[in-house]
């Protein structure tokens, strides 16, 4: 997609700018959990939300720092892909290891 490309420079200039102000992304993306991951186990065969009212906080105060393409769907991913967001089913064989997930 022609935009998702074009999108790239603004949102890695928009991604230092973060950096720059909290010390680190990472810093910045931990500050909305108070620095621990939120944990939800689900039941088995519950499927996992496709947004929640923090990831659509999240996206909203990206897209005001100059990210693009990053609506509250793409952003509770990225929450579950870097742990801040532990969703596993409770049956999930990383349940309960030191890193979540």
């Amino acid at each position: 997609h022609r935009l998702k490309v074009a999108s790239l420079p603004r949102n890695a200039r928009a991604f230092l700018a973060v950096a720059e102000e909290f010390g680190s992304f990472d810093a910045y993306l931990w500050s909305w959990v108070d620095g621990r991951p939120v944990v939800r186990h689900r039941a088995r065969g519950a499927r996992p939300p496709a947004r929640t009212d923090l990831s659509d906080r999240l996206a909203k105060d990206l897209k005001k720092r100059g990210f693009s393409f990053v609506g509250t769907t793409i952003t509770y991913a990225f929450l579950q892909a870097t742990g801040v967001v532990d969703d596993h089913a409770g049956d999930c064989f990383v349940v309960g290891e030191p890193s979540g997930g």
